[in-house]
């Protein structure tokens, strides 16, 4: 089964249990974002891509550049461990890391979680690569893909027992725009997939595919 069937199957069935007028609320506010990164201007294929620093999930510094003086990087931004289509998403990417690996490329995932809060998802998800901790959401800005909950949002994400702050270690309500950018050594983008849509993501094997391209 490849990720999009998995989420598809995944959105489904939420769909058939998930009171209606709180899927409204919810589709509400992914088109008013669709809407909003119309102007907006995220990192594209070709441009090179910021360098930062951040802890992972046992509080170890890792370097974008560091990486890549290794070898290519898929870097992928997902919203958390809270969310049912991330955990899809990184469990996917997980099941083709010997591939990533061969290609002598290495995988980084960013949330804008605590690296406590990091841990438990990959424990959760027995992940094997780097998971981020972005609190603040600094990285995702530098990327172009940051954005504020609306205070809409915001109820009914702690009515579900989504208290962002509290996850993220922040006051705010920001998360990023779940992305994947895939990174040549010399720091220029080769692939950026950016989709508003929260319940679309990239699949890893055109992640990999990208790699092979540029390999």
């Amino acid at each position: 089964m490849n990720l999009k069937t998995a989420l598809d199957t995944f959105r489904a069935e939420f769909l058939e249990k998930f009171p209606a007028q709180k899927a409204a609320i919810m589709q509400q506010a992914n088109d008013a974002l669709i809407e909003a990164f119309q102007s907006r201007q995220p990192i594209q294929t070709g441009s090179l891509a910021p360098d930062f620093a951040l802890a992972n999930a046992v509080g170890e510094t890792v370097k974008l550049s560091d990486r890549l003086s290794q070898g290519a990087v898929i870097l992928s931004f997902y919203r958390g461990g809270w969310c049912p289509y991330c955990n899809l998403e990184l469990r996917a990417y997980q099941q083709v890391l010997p591939q990533i690996r061969e290609l002598g490329a290495s995988l980084i995932a960013i949330s804008p979680q605590t690296p406590d809060t990091s841990l438990t998802t990959v424990e959760k998800n027995n992940l094997e690569f780097d998971v981020l901790s972005d609190v603040g959401s600094q990285v995702a800005q530098m990327y172009g893909i940051a954005f504020e909950l609306p205070d809409y949002l915001q109820h009914l994400y702690t009515e579900l027992g989504h208290p962002l702050p509290e996850n993220n270690g922040t006051e705010d309500w920001q998360l990023p725009v779940p992305a994947t950018f895939v990174i040549a050594p010399d720091g220029r983008v080769i692939l950026a997939h950016v989709d508003v849509d929260y319940r679309h993501r990239l699949e890893p094997m055109d992640a990999i595919a990208a790699l092979k391209q540029y390999s």
